[in-house]
């Protein structure tokens, strides 16, 4: 049965052709929220990248014929934008929200048989539009919901001689039938219990397990500490894993694992001509306002968690491929701080690229940054999706979790979920607790 969908505002600069996942139904989008849109259309963000990409999809699709009766477009669907002569038509006299409610209720006394459905990111509008008995549903088009996230490793029984042949030889010829995704970890147990157990990876889609290296010198002065940590440098540390995401509560190591590796693959092992680090600008808590100087200047404050795990990282090894601080890294060049809404148009070349706190990205900003990573470059995301300060993502919306689900099938890339927080007994129990 054709439905019909009201979008709000936040859904269109969440994801702009999201008026095209509506397949075959009737998208109908209020005049009030064009209005709202529009007051987005001159920021320099991603959001007013978004406001402005919606505002030319509609004026395209327009194209002579009249938004106000309705027209088709792609993928069956039917976009009509509601105006209605007799509300008013200062967009601040009335909130846009409550012109979505009578909207959806009109159109719902005018045909009862037509499923009539608000489509929301705002939790507040949903419950008052169920308190109207109206229905209202988050988009769900981009949702991977946690629980439901690929973790990137498993266990494996195999004949003890197997796992003997795994550990002296380092790499086992699969069976055709073994269930393991590209580049997914495993604990590698013997069948009848007894023996030693082994750390492995299926080696792309191929039908090898590599066993996974046993980093006894450690990465910059850090030695895993985890199977999940030995996991995360082995993707970290081959170049033919062009992409990894590192997922975990704070203190798991995600960021100090991604900059030890980063380090060690620039400045001693020299297959990148340098290190790019970026994080999403979202505060925790009450805005600072606008910041004088240049990018670094701006982005200082942002990057001062990553400041303080480089110089961990120097504490720890002393000096590493002959530099001995950050400012050192900064001013020859080999590592560049990024702020993320200025990365759109770039192409990253032979850079080992860091992007921290990847769970305040919305789906269409990971895109953004993946397909700027150029030729002979590897990213790598960490974040936490359930610490989300973005108020236009959750922790089943972001971009984050999109990817994880999206590159999982493929050995272009490698995800690894870390469990155990290992910065402090404290630390951990926080992380539990609150």
């Amino acid at each position: 049965m054709r439905k019909t969908y009201i979008l709000d505002a936040n859904i269109l600069l969440h994801d702009p052709a999201s008026v095209t996942r509506f397949v075959g139904n009737t998208v109908v989008i209020p005049i009030e929220v064009i209005g709202e849109i529009d007051r987005f259309k001159r920021e320099a963000s991603d959001r007013g990248q978004n406001a402005r990409q919606v505002s030319r999809l509609l004026d395209s699709w327009r194209d002579g014929r009249s938004l106000a009766k309705g027209i088709e477009i792609d993928n069956g669907v039917f976009l009509k934008v509601h105006w209605d002569p007799d509300s008013p038509l200062d967009r601040d006299a009335e909130p846009a929200d409550s012109r979505i409610l009578q909207i959806a209720a009109g159109l719902r006394d005018e045909n009862p048989h037509v499923p009539v459905i608000i489509v929301t990111k705002d939790i507040n509008l949903r419950i008052r539009a169920d308190a109207m008995g109206l229905r209202a549903e988050d988009y769900e088009a981009d949702r991977v919901v946690p629980s439901d996230v690929y973790s990137g490793q498993t266990e494996l029984s195999l004949p003890p001689d197997d796992v003997k042949k795994l550990a002296s030889e380092h790499q086992l010829a699969m069976e055709v039938g073994l269930d393991l995704l590209p580049n997914q970890y495993a604990l590698v147990r013997p069948e009848s219990g007894a023996g030693a157990t082994v750390l492995a990876r299926r080696e792309g889609d191929s039908h090898t397990l590599r066993r996974v290296g046993q980093f006894e010198h450690g990465i910059c002065g850090i030695l895993p500490r985890n199977k999940e940590q030995y996991y995360a440098l082995d993707a970290l540390l081959d170049d033919r894993i062009r992409l990894v995401t590192l997922m975990g509560k704070a203190g798991t190591g995600k960021t100090l694992l991604a900059l030890a590796c980063a380090l060690q693959q620039v400045l001693v092992k020299k297959h990148y001509r340098g290190m790019v680090v970026a994080r999403p600008t979202v505060a925790v808590g009450k805005e600072i306002g606008f910041l004088p100087g240049d990018v670094g200047d701006k982005m200082s404050p942002w990057m001062q968690p990553v400041v303080d795990t480089i110089e961990f990282l120097f504490d720890s090894a002393g000096s590493i491929g002959g530099r001995d601080d950050y400012a050192s890294l900064v001013a020859d060049g080999v590592l560049e701080i990024q702020s993320l809404s200025l990365i759109r148009g770039r192409s990253i070349s032979n850079h080992y690229i860091v992007v921290d706190e990847a769970q305040n990205l919305s789906p269409l900003e990971v895109k953004t940054i993946i397909t700027r990573v150029g030729h002979a470059s590897k990213v790598i995301l960490t974040g936490d999706p359930y610490q989300i300060d973005n108020p236009y993502v959750d922790s089943a919306s972001n971009g984050f979790n999109y990817l994880v689900d999206r590159f999982r099938t493929h050995p272009i890339a490698a995800h690894i979920e870390l469990a155990k927080g290992e910065r402090s007994e404290l630390a951990e129990l926080a992380a539990n607790l609150l």
